[in-house]
């Protein structure tokens, strides 16, 4: 990534288990360089730990407004989207090639981006934030069916509390 901070989405949560410490590590530094405010909600090293309170975090930070998207890390990044996903009106997407990242944002509006620090390389991962900061929602058909998300996430959210 070489511009500066290229979309109105400028404040980015962040988090990751033991195994995506390094790749949080190195896209926090990019971030930041390129005019990001980056909100790091851990791990703050490589020791063995948990990821589901941390993505949890991460994901209420977006769903509070304390952030405009989230990233979660972790070894293959399936286990932090799934985490994240559990925080109501969050769309946590796992992309770990530059298309996903691309059809998570223009189809299902995700605001958190879900990586694996054993699955991508640093470079990789550089390009699918970029592609994911970049990449607007095209609304339209896609609102419809994000819309549609929203319902069966209230109806189960009722279910759960009667």
């Amino acid at each position: 990534m070489n511009t500066n901070a290229p979309t109105s989405l400028k404040r980015i949560a962040i988090g990751s288990d033991h195994a995506g410490f390094d790749l949080k590590s190195h896209l926090v530094t990019v971030l930041e360089a390129l005019g990001y405010r980056v909100e790091d909600y851990g791990t703050h090293s490589s020791e063995a730990i948990d990821y589901p309170q941390i993505c949890a975090s991460v994901a209420r930070a977006v769903r509070d407004a304390r952030a405009d998207v989230g990233i979660v890390l972790g070894g293959s990044g399936q286990g932090e989207q799934i985490a994240a996903n559990k925080v109501r009106g969050i769309r946590a997407a796992l992309c770990n090639d530059l298309w996903l990242a691309e059809m998570a944002r223009s189809h299902n509006d995700a605001n958190v981006l879900s990586m694996g620090g054993r699955v991508v390389s640093p470079d990789l991962a550089e390009q699918i934030v970029k592609k994911f900061l970049e990449t607007p929602f095209e609304g339209g058909r896609h609102a419809r069916r994000v819309g549609q998300l929203g319902e069966i996430e209230a109806e189960e959210s009722a279910r759960n509390e009667s």
